[in-house]
């Protein structure tokens, strides 16, 4: 046995850095519980510390695993570490419905010549590149004179490279040429979270977007969108709501695409946040129904075990979840969407692209997070998809932050929080496949193989002889 910490102390070491980290990086749960889900302050810090402590936990089991192989192979044990990292990252993002919040790889998704990795490996790939930068070092601080510099020139040479090769796709940048352009309007309406479902201020919700939706259209645009929800109204349950938006379609001979919460009569009812897409002529061309609901936002887990989260359960909506990707028809060509934090997730996005999409949009209410960094750290996470799909991306959210971003991850414009305002751009419907649009979540799931036969191999040569 070679000497190192006990699996135990780095599981420690472990659930610490997580804590830290994500106490930092989700810190904004608590007080959107509390304004919005009515709980104490108390209570709120308390779901917020049980999500903190659910996603550190992932980093726990990669330090536990990583200290046992170390124990038994030594400095060289540092080689496995990149790989449990990114093995725990990929199932923080499947298990229970899954959190892929803030993955390590999308650190870089504005250090544009590192994120172009993620065309070909995802951002899990991603996050092993740069688990593997950093375990070089560390190896470089715990290793022999000789193993050091052969570590150091490893570190070295993955930065050259990986900075080389996407500086060069950078450069060539063949995608933004491709394909066929589109100009896209967005509205950014600017509701408060609090005003939104007030039955005195629908009317003048609709008149803000009618208006303008006008107003963007004058600068001839192919296609207007709306945020998540943006009807206050379930959209097929008010014919004079859905007949004014119907009629605006109409009258602009431009498609619509916008976010509303839908109602599916039976026993008992069901509730979907649903996206839906009008035609020229201002009928529905195709809805899509959220698959990935927000936790505390859209529905309660294991309500019968968070007990004291009671006045959330009265405050939350109880939603269902759609159960496939579709395809919304938009100018001729096929383009996806994803309601909220849905974008988030590499592989549904993926899935949309595989079945046809050739442009994403996603649709998005981030009223909820107030000035917090949630909205720049959700708008960072859409861009990644971008990169990976080799997609344009088209981003329509409430409050903000709405804006374009190229396949490329570059930023063509965007908005500021809390301003009413439009954004026209001008994208690309594409139909080429990048790698990792090919191979999908590959890497990680070698991650999680590499970690499984490591931590196996190291306890069966800990056996008694």
């Amino acid at each position: 046995m070679c000497p190192g910490v006990s699996t135990g102390r780095g599981f420690l070491l472990g659930l610490l850095t997580g804590l830290v980290h994500f106490a930092g990086t989700v810190y904004w749960i608590g007080e959107t519980v509390q304004t919005f889900g009515g709980l104490g302050r108390p209570v709120a810090v308390l779901v917020a510390g049980l999500l903190v402590l659910y996603m550190a936990t992932f980093v726990a089991l990669a330090g536990a695993a990583s200290a046992l192989v170390i124990r038994r192979h030594g400095a060289r044990g540092l080689v496995l570490a990149p790989f449990a990292w990114v093995a725990t990252e990929y199932l923080r993002g499947h298990l229970f419905g899954g959190f892929p919040w803030i993955p390590l790889g999308n650190a870089v998704v504005t250090l544009l010549p590192i994120a172009q990795l993620a065309s070909v490996v995802g951002v899990y790939g991603v996050s092993l590149y740069l688990a593997s930068i950093n375990a070089a070092f560390a190896f470089v601080l715990v290793a022999t004179a000789r193993d050091r510099l052969k570590a150091a020139a490893v570190a070295t040479a993955l930065v050259a490279a990986g900075s080389i090769w996407g500086g060069a796709r950078l450069s060539a940048s063949v995608l933004t040429t491709a394909g066929t352009p589109v100009r896209i309007g967005v509205v950014q309406g600017n509701v408060p979270q609090e005003e939104k479902w007030d039955r005195s201020r629908a009317g003048a919700i609709l008149s803000r977007y009618l208006s303008m939706t006008r107003e963007v259209a004058k600068e001839g645009v192919d296609v207007v969108m709306w945020p998540e929800s943006a009807t206050p109204f379930y959209f097929d349950e008010d014919p004079a709501g859905a007949a004014a938006v119907r009629a605006l379609s109409r009258e602009l001979a431009t498609p619509i695409l916008f976010g509303t919460d839908e109602v599916e009569r039976r026993s008992p009812d069901r509730y979907f946040n649903s996206a839906f897409v009008l035609d020229r002529a201002g009928a529905t061309a195709a809805v899509y129904r959220k698959i990935h609901l927000v936790p505390f936002g859209e529905y309660v887990p294991f309500q019968q075990a968070l007990f004291f989260v009671a006045p959330l359960v009265d405050a939350v909506s109880n939603f269902s979840a759609g159960t496939r990707v579709t395809l919304l028809p938009i100018a001729g060509h096929m383009a996806s969407t994803a309601i909220c934090y849905e974008v988030v997730y590499p592989h549904l996005i993926r899935e949309g692209v595989l079945n046809g999409s050739e442009l994403l949009t996603t649709i998005t209410n981030d009223a909820w997070y107030g000035r917090s960094s949630a909205p720049f750290q959700h708008f960072e996470l859409a861009a990644m998809r971008a990169i990976e799909q080799g997609r344009y991306l088209a981003r329509a959210a409430n409050t903000g932050i709405s804006g374009f971003v190229d396949p490329y991850g570059r930023v063509l414009s965007r908005t500021r929080l809390f301003e009413t305002t439009t954004l026209v751009g001008e994208v690309r419907f594409l139909q080429q496949l990048t790698l990792y649009a090919r191979i999908g979540d590959l890497t990680a799931q070698i991650a999680v193989l590499v970690t499984l036969l490591s931590i196996a191999g190291a306890l069966w040569s800990a056996r008694p002889s």
